[in-house]
């Protein structure tokens, strides 16, 4: 007793018929533990470490009766090491860490008239597991014969049952058991699900078990734009099932993933998705899986996009505009096949631009659905490249919840060769004659915005007298000419955005008598 052994002594007499050794250091059972010591009928190991018991650690034990292995850190126990113990009739494994019955366990246990597994982590037994019991089988062979014989003690108490489906033979098989089997508590209770947590075994009623089925109320759902929303799927199964999410194949956060029972076989799981972008529409999976198999359902969210149904000419609103919300935007930047947006936003209410969302809707000037882009707040900018050559496009901003005004639009029209560079910058000059308001001098690309009117086209050609800059002529076909050299238009020359005529940048002048390339009209342009 208590003292320092770390393995089973060699030195132990032959004729020993009991040994007892405990609260030591023990930490396994070798094999051949025993092989000395074939008289031995009793063994206690009671209160030690012992974690291992090899499959043939019981091996030259014929006449071993009694085996007491209480308190000792036993997860598992190699059932079949009791072939080699045929009179084995006492088995204690209290207070172990055993959470798994094989179906086999009793199988090798013929005589044996007391098992105890109290105090265990045991959760899910299978009836099986009894039926295969010989002590159990010789009593339905001779059902009615009393003391034809031997009781058997079972202690099952202490250990936290599942209460599902899974456990539904086994508590038959306790409802039903009677001698030559005798419990020691029969009173044995669930520790889960929670809605059974310390109900007794005689007070249930289990079903049986059943493959996950998912549903949803709502398979397909529409949000705005910064809205939050849960998508919700119920889930009909038995036992319990695992539940989780998945978008584009990837696993989503569990902390944004709640999972409650609302029924006895129903839970029901919520994904919560804060503040909806459009990078968040798609399909997302809810999967359900018991050890029965797997189901799923899918629901796919679209985020609202209150100008998709618009066209150019009206730009009709569904989404109720925020009054006195106003954005003002320019090109800053321009290249052959892009453009980088600029914009603020002056608003009536004070609102904090930094927490400002905007909706950038791009696409060629006569197509009515455009591409949209939801940029974040504290964002003011967006570059908008692949442009395709010789193509008339428009760029709207917005506040997130307003429908833009023509005034927030910027209409731009990309050049038509890469190699023709410097044949361009003239080409900029005559667009800029038929544009409302001159928004950036690209090499390449020539913008405008949306409002400029009919008349300029008919007006603004011949409206044009060359001026001198410096006392110098500009000559349009310069490389050193700028848009800043220009005066600036008339009433009856340019077309201001404010019908005032005052175009941000005046274009330069034609000397007289320069002809333009033959196959370059600006009205082929639009």
């Amino acid at each position: 007793m208590s003292a320092l052994l770390r393995q089973i002594p060699a030195n132990i007499p032959q004729d020993i018929r009991k040994i007892r050794i405990e609260n030591s250091h023990l930490t396994e059972l070798p094999r051949g533990s025993f092989e000395n010591v074939s008289a031995l009928e009793y063994l206690w190991l009671n209160f030690n470490n012992i974690t291992v018991m090899h499959i043939k650690s019981l091996e030259y034990l014929p006449a071993l009766k009694e085996l007491r292995l209480q308190g000792n850190k036993l997860s598992s126990v190699p059932w079949t090491a009791f072939q080699d113990t045929p009179a084995l009739k006492i088995l204690d494994l209290k207070y172990n860490r055993l959470d798994v019955l094989p179906e086999h366990a009793l199988r090798y246990l013929p005589n044996l008239t007391y098992l105890d597994l109290s105090s265990n982590q045991l959760t899910v037994i299978s009836r099986d597991v009894f039926y295969s019991w010989p002590v159990y089988q010789s009593s339905q062979r001779v059902e009615g014969q009393t003391g034809a014989i031997s009781n058997a003690v079972l202690a099952l108490h202490d250990n936290p049952w599942i209460c599902d489906c899974r456990l539904r033979g086994f508590v038959q098989f306790i409802k039903s058991v009677g001698p030559p089997i005798i419990l020691m508590n029969s009173y044995l209770t669930c520790s889960s699900p929670k809605f059974r947590a310390g109900k007794f075994f005689h007070e249930l009623e289990l079903n049986s078990c059943m493959k996950p089925l998912t549903s949803a109320l709502d398979t397909t759902l529409t949000v705005p734009v910064g809205l939050n929303i849960t998508l919700t799927c119920f889930v009909q199964a038995s036992p319990s099932p695992a539940v989780w999410w998945t978008y584009a194949l990837k696993l989503l956060r569990a902390f944004n993933v709640s999972t409650e029972p609302i029924s006895e076989e129903t839970v029901r799981s919520e994904l919560l998705i804060p503040a909806a972008r459009p990078a968040d529409a798609g399909n997302y999976t809810c999967t359900a899986a018991n050890f029965l198999g797997n189901t799923s359902v899918a629901i796919t969210l679209r985020v609202g996009n209150p100008w998709a149904s618009t066209a150019p000419p009206g730009w009709a609103a569904i989404a109720p505009a925020e009054p006195g919300a106003h954005v003002e935007v320019r090109i800053a930047k321009q290249t052959v096949y892009g453009i980088t947006l600029e914009w603020f936003a002056v608003a009536a209410a004070a609102a904090d631009p930094g927490e400002t969302w905007y909706t950038l809707l791009v696409g060629r000037y006569d197509t009515a659905q455009k591409d949209t882009i939801y940029i974040g707040p504290g964002i003011n900018t967006y570059s908008v490249t692949d442009l395709l050559p010789a193509t008339k496009y428009e760029v709207c901003v917005a506040v997130r919840n307003q429908v833009p005004r023509k005034g927030q639009c910027v209409v731009f029209v990309t050049g038509s060769d890469v190699s023709q560079l410097e044949q361009r910058e003239k080409l900029i000059h005559i667009i800029v004659i038929v544009c409302a308001m001159v928004l950036a001098v690209p090499a390449g690309m020539y913008a405008c915005t949306a409002e400029a009117r009919p008349g300029c086209l008919a007006r603004c050609p011949g409206a044009c007298p060359c001026r001198r800059h410096g006392g110098q002529a500009q000559a349009a076909g310069s490389k050193e000419s700028t848009l800043d050299s220009l005066p600036a238009g008339s009433e009856d020359g340019l077309c201001g955005p404010d019908g005032s005529g005052r175009g941000q940048r005046p274009p330069a002048c034609e000397e007289p008598g320069k002809t333009q390339p033959p196959h370059r009209n600006s009205a082929d342009l639009y």
